[in-house]
C-alpha cells in the first residue's frame, strides 16, 4: 500500500509503542517520518525504517516545552518542505493512584505531557495545515477518556480533555480542508501498560487479559497504527472530529459480567 507515499508525518512518542508502530507502518507506505521522543530510543525506531528502505529522522525533544515543539515543527518544514499530518501521540500513564493520593505535582505532570504536550504539537503544526489548506491531524486519547474505571483520575482527565479538545478544534479549524481525530485505544500491550501484562504473567493470569471486552483479548500497538494511518491518509476525507476507539468492543457497553466459557 502507498496511501500515505509523499506525506511528510510528525509522530510524537516514537520510540516504542504504539508511536513507533506507527512510524513503522507509515513509513512501510510512503511517508517522510520525524519521530519524536523524549527519549533517545527514538533512534532505534528510525534505524527500523531506514533498514527497511524508508525515509525518517529522529528528534529528541520534550513535547510539553513550547520552544522544542517549535524547533521540530520548523525541522520538518526545513527537512521535508513542509507538513502534511500530525500524530500527536506522547504520553505517560500518570501512575494509576487513588484520587486521595494524587499530588499537584502529579496533576500538573500527567496534564503537561497528555494534555498540553498534545495541545502544543497541535497548535504549531496546524499553522502550516491551515497555511496550506490541507492536512490531518490526529492525537491519542483513550478508552479512559470515554469512561471511569480505565486509568487514574489524572489520566483519565487528560484524555478526556483531549478528546473535548480534538472535538472543539474540528470546528475552529472550519473550512480551512484540515481534520483532527482522535483514537481512543482500550487495552494495548506497550511499555506503559507492560506492568499489567507483567504481573499477570508471573501470577499464571495472562489469558485473562481483555477477557471482559467481546474479543476477548488486548491489543497489539500496530492495530492502532492502521488506524492512525488511516486517518492520516486521504482515505478518510470526511472522518473529521471523532473520537474513535480501537479497544474490541470495550466502550460498547455499561459494566457487564462476562459468560462463563465452558472448558474445551
Amino acid at each position: 500500500m502507498s496511501e500515505l507515499l509523499g506525506k511528510r508525518i510528525i509522530v510524537t512518542g516514537a520510540a516504542s509503542g504504539i508511536g513507533r508502530a506507527s512510524c513503522l507502518l507509515a513509513a512501510s507506505r510512503g511517508a517522510n517520518v520525524l519521530a519524536v521522543d523524549q527519549t533517545a530510543n527514538v533512534v532505534e525506531t528510525v534505524t527500523h525504517i531506514e533498514d527497511a528502505g524508508g525515509e525518517a529522522f529522529a528528534v529528541k525533544a520534550d513535547i510539553s516545552n513550547e520552544e522544542a515543539v517549535r524547533d521540530l515543527v520548523d525541522l520538518c518544514v526545513e527537512r521535508y518542505g513542509g507538513i502534511d499530518g500530525l500524530y500527536a501521540n506522547a504520553g505517560i500513564s500518570g501512575g494509576n493512584k487513588h484520587f486521595s493520593k494524587l499530588t499537584l505535582d502529579d496533576w500538573q505532570q500527567t496534564l503537561s505531557i497528555n494534555t498540553m504536550g498534545t495541545f502544543l504539537c497541535v497548535r504549531h503544526v496546524a499553522e502550516h495545515l491551515i497555511a496550506q489548506k490541507s492536512g490531518s491531524i490526529v492525537c491519542t486519547a483513550s478508552v479512559a477518556g470515554l469512561r471511569a474505571n480505565a486509568g487514574g483520575v489524572d489520566y483519565s482527565a487528560s484524555k478526556a480533555a483531549v478528546i473535548s479538545m480534538v472535538q472543539t478544534i474540528a470546528y475552529e479549524l472550519y473550512g480551512t480542508n484540515v481534520r483532527i481525530n482522535a483514537i481512543c485505544p482500550g487495552l494495548i500491550e506497550t511499555g506503559m501498560t507492560a506492568p499489567i501484562f507483567t504481573g499477570a504473567r508471573k501470577k499464571g493470569t495472562d489469558s485473562k487479559i481483555g477477557q471482559i471486552n467481546p474479543s476477548v483479548r488486548h491489543g497489539e500497538p500496530e492495530e492502532i497504527a492502521e488506524m492512525a494511518c488511516f486517518l492520516l491518509s486521504d482515505r478518510s476525507s470526511y472522518v473529521n472530529g471523532q473520537a474513535i476507539a480501537v479497544d474490541g468492543g470495550l466502550s460498547a457497553s455499561h459494566p457487564w459480567v462476562y459468560p462463563q466459557r465452558p472448558n474445551t
